[in-house]
């Protein structure tokens, strides 16, 4: 009998001593940026907690997961497009995130209401506009972009980019597909020219005079303004931000979320909320606003000063998971409209 309760007592001690030297977390992430690897240095020094990350696009990585199955090694998804994440609940590889200390870092505005997924970050989709060309109160809202007033004048990236998708998204979510059908081919013989290259291609296209306005998110405005580059530099300052949809009664600019959530079968399930639950922190926000020129999750934490400067705005209200829910319906509206 003593025998046997030695060897007992030999296997949890073994078993334990096993968990404890598990120090680490696995994240899948379809972000690129720098901010990324000093927010998880930072977590490491404070945890010891050892963050690994496999980087693809997120299609990939639902993909990946799926084939995984309970077999994944990975704790995290993290993506730049609430879409995404609905696309990976929709696809069963996502569990409900339970911890206080997460929804008490985070506005409520940019929370899931089912629990799937926790913002870090957002952006706006805004308008960008000569300086040189065009006057503040030519402009109004995202609808007003049809208007012919703009013809040859519009500057935007392809269709298959995951931000004009969410864009389109929220329209047919606010307006129908109808109306967003219409508004989409109205933009299109607006157009510069074929939609191509990055969000800071369309800025310095306008300040290269190629166009006049441009649809962007807004923390590429920030980046240019930051930047060591002169192009960059004289690029962000060629134009004004201009946040559409603002007045008495509309419904706000539309925003997208840098989000993360917790993969179905986590075998680091405790050190992935640990780590959702720093980077939702005060301390993390704070890193994310003055590298990425981002709008910051957290209540307690202001945007950069380069980001304040464009002033508050009102923020669409949209349930974020519409921008997955509209997605298909968003992209059959490119493919009718001829946006590239």
């Amino acid at each position: 009998m003593r025998k046997f309760l030695l060897l007992f007592t030999f296997i949890i001690s073994a078993c334990s001593t096993n968990q404890e030297s598990i120090r680490e977390v696995n994240l899948y992430s379809q972000r690129h940026y720098a901010v990324d690897e000093l927010q998880y240095k930072n977590f490491t020094e404070k945890t010891g907690i050892k963050v690994n990350v496999v980087k693809a696009n997120a299609d990939q990585l639902i993909e990946r997961l799926k084939n995984e199955g309970d077999n994944s090694p990975a704790d995290l998804f993290v993506t730049v497009d609430a879409g995404k994440l609905y696309n990976a609940r929709e696809a069963g590889v996502l569990q409900k995130i339970e911890s206080q200390n997460i929804n008490k870092n985070i506005l409520t505005d940019l929370r899931d209401p089912d629990e799937f997924w926790a913002p870090i970050t957002y952006r706006s989709r805004v308008i960008v506009y000569s300086k040189e060309r065009v006057k503040e109160s030519d402009l109004s809202t995202y609808e007003d972009l049809a208007d012919p007033k703009w013809k040859n004048r519009i500057l935007v990236r392809s269709s298959s980019n995951a931000y004009n998708q969410a864009l389109m998204s929220s329209l047919v979510a606010n307006l129908g597909v109808e109306n967003t059908e219409d508004w989409s081919s109205a933009v299109v013989s607006n157009f510069a020219r074929d939609p191509k290259g990055s969000d800071r291609d369309q800025v310095k296209a306008i300040a290269a005079g190629q166009g006049d306005i441009a649809i962007v998110n807004s923390y590429y405005i920030g980046l240019l303004l930051s930047s060591e580059k002169e192009e960059e530099l004289n690029a962000g300052n060629s134009v004004s931000v201009f946040f559409p949809n603002q007045g008495v009664g509309e419904r706000g600019s539309h925003i997208n979320i840098s989000a993360i959530g917790l993969t179905k079968s986590s075998p680091n399930k405790e050190n992935a909320i640990k780590l959702i639950e720093y980077l939702t922190s005060q301390e993390a926000q704070e890193v994310y606003v003055n590298n990425s020129y981002e709008y910051p999750a957290n209540s307690l934490v202001e945007p950069s000063d380069i980001v304040k400067s464009w002033g508050d705005f009102k923020i669409d209200k949209l349930n974020l998971n519409a921008l997955g829910e509209f997605r298909p319906e968003a992209l059959k509206i490119f493919d009718r409209t001829g946006w590239k």
